[in-house]
């Protein structure tokens, strides 16, 4: 979506008589480019470290779905600091993102 938004941005610089404006518009153009790419590889990076907290998680609410007894509970009990590191971790990744994301936003306004 944003690759045709850049390309279209792209083709209609040509159609500037001024030159300065023309020139604005190159690198107003080159800036929003490169912070979207930024933008896009947070929230890449956000989301590849999603799957293995979501992975593990999923792992331990199986666990207990199949060994629901005090045992297995009381194995888990030891794992969770192990778990809160990680959602917090997570957390921490989206909130990036989300900042990232905010920023991006409000150099388009």
């Amino acid at each position: 979506m944003a690759g045709a938004l850049f390309e279209e941005w792209n083709a209609e610089i040509g159609q500037y008589t001024s030159a300065s404006l023309k020139r604005d518009s190159q690198k107003k153009l080159s800036a929003t480019k490169s912070r979207y790419n930024k933008l896009v590889a947070a929230m890449k990076k956000a989301s590849r470290s999603m799957d293995p907290v979501l992975a593990a998680f999923k792992d331990q609410v199986l666990y207990l779905k199949h060994n629901l007894n005090a045992k297995a509970i009381a194995a888990l009990e030891g794992q969770l600091g192990t778990i809160r590191t990680d959602v917090n971790a997570l957390i921490k990744e989206m909130e990036k993102s989300i900042a990232e994301a905010d920023a991006f936003i409000k150099t388009l306004e």
